[in-house]
């Protein structure tokens, strides 16, 4: 019953589900969920291995003051 602000998940994670697919599946479940991506592979991997989504994604490392503008600007209007 508690109230989620963010998703703020990597993209690649070892139990068989990536990132994207938990974001679809959150936002299914709570629409309009605000959802930022962090990875440590180069964008031209995560491409090549086709995780491609429109959600933002934090290339790992990043700063905190990044991760705080980025959750930011994903804010509803």
């Amino acid at each position: 019953g508690r109230r989620v602000d963010v998703l703020f998940t990597d993209i690649v994670m070892p139990s068989g589900i990536n990132g994207i697919e938990l974001a679809r599946r959150a936002r299914e479940m709570r629409p309009g969920l605000r959802v930022v991506l962090t990875s440590g592979y180069a964008e031209t991997l995560l491409t090549e291995r086709g995780l491609v989504s429109d959600l933002p994604v934090l290339v790992k490392p990043y700063r905190l003051t990044e991760l705080a503008q980025t959750i930011r600007g994903t804010a509803p209007e």
